[in-house]
Order: C-alpha cells, then sequence, then structure tokens
C-alpha cells in the first residue's frame, strides 16, 4: 500500500487549496456550488485551529513519500455528542489511481480512533462511482443506504449511497 502523511494545511498551500476548491468536476460530488476566492481561502487557513472539536471539522493536507501534495483529507460534519463524523478525500489530477486514495483512508481511520477517539466515520458517494464505493467496501465501511436524489449535478439529480465504519 501506497504511503502517506497528512499534516496541518499551511500558507504554503493556498495554491492547492485554490485548485481543488475551484474544481468544478469535483463540486457534483461535495457541498460547494459557487468558487472560493484566494482571499477566502487565506482567511481560513489564517484563523482554521486545526482542532475538530473547536472548527468542527479538520482539513489536512495529504503529502506522498516524496513530499508532493497529492490531495486533502477531511473529517467534516463533526458531532462530538455521538462521536462521529463524515470523511471526505480528494486526490489531485495527476495521482488518482495509483493507491492513495485507500491509504488516505486508512490513515484518516487509524487517526480518528488513535487520536481522536472517534466511534465511527460516513461517507455519502455518488450511486454511479462504482471505483470509490468498491474501495470502501473493501476496506470495511458497511450500513449501506441508499438515498435518493441526494447529489444534483446542474442538470439531474443523482442517488448516493451511505455508508459507515466503526472504529
Amino acid at each position: 500500500m501506497k504511503k502517506v502523511i497528512l499534516r496541518a494545511i499551511e500558507p504554503e498551500d493556498l495554491d492547492v487549496l485554490y485548485e481543488i476548491e475551484n474544481d468544478l468536476d469535483l463540486w457534483t460530488v461535495g457541498y460547494s456550488n459557487s468558487p472560493y476566492s484566494r482571499y477566502i481561502l487565506h482567511d481560513y487557513v489564517a484563523n482554521s485551529q486545526c482542532d475538530i472539536y473547536a472548527d468542527r471539522q479538520l482539513r489536512l493536507i495529504v503529502e506522498n513519500e516524496e513530499g508532493e501534495v497529492i490531495g486533502i483529507a477531511d473529517l467534516n460534519d463533526f458531532e462530538p455528542r455521538h462521536n462521529r463524523a463524515e470523511m471526505g478525500i480528494v486526490v489531485r489530477k495527476g495521482f488518482r489511481g495509483e493507491g492513495y486514495a485507500k491509504a488516505m483512508v486508512m490513515y484518516l481511520l487509524d487517526y480518528a480512533r488513535r487520536i481522536i477517539h472517534l466511534h465511527q466515520l460516513y461517507v455519502v458517494i455518488a450511486e454511479d462511482n462504482h471505483q470509490v464505493l468498491d474501495m470502501f467496501r473493501s476496506i470495511g465501511f458497511t450500513g449501506e443506504k441508499v438515498l435518493d436524489d441526494w447529489l444534483f449535478d446542474g442538470q439531474k439529480y443523482k442517488k448516493a449511497v451511505f455508508l459507515q465504519f466503526f472504529l
């Protein structure tokens, strides 16, 4: 399995953050529907406490062994009372299909268990994204629920699949 390193977002990561947050292809699988300015992203980096309890989310930069930024890993919608959060990962173009996504998920699961002491993580994935669904299933995500008309791609609504992992 690929080795990845997760670290806090630094001001030097602004260009990568800008690239990912403004990638229109990713908007249909996330919650964004408008571009982010460099100013807003700079403000986020400057003001984030990198503390899931304070921010109710944790965004981490992911690097490969060569120190290249390969993506972003998120824990968001953190619910401290129930010890759960939604997991999100983005692998940058040029690094996709190389096994980094699975490595990112495995690292986040370990981090959520050992450091944050979460009870469960969950993901919501487009029903037609078979490759990603198969990856999460192979890791042990279960509890599959189909969410009708959950994602809107600008033309039509698509079903999504909810999966969870107990730590």
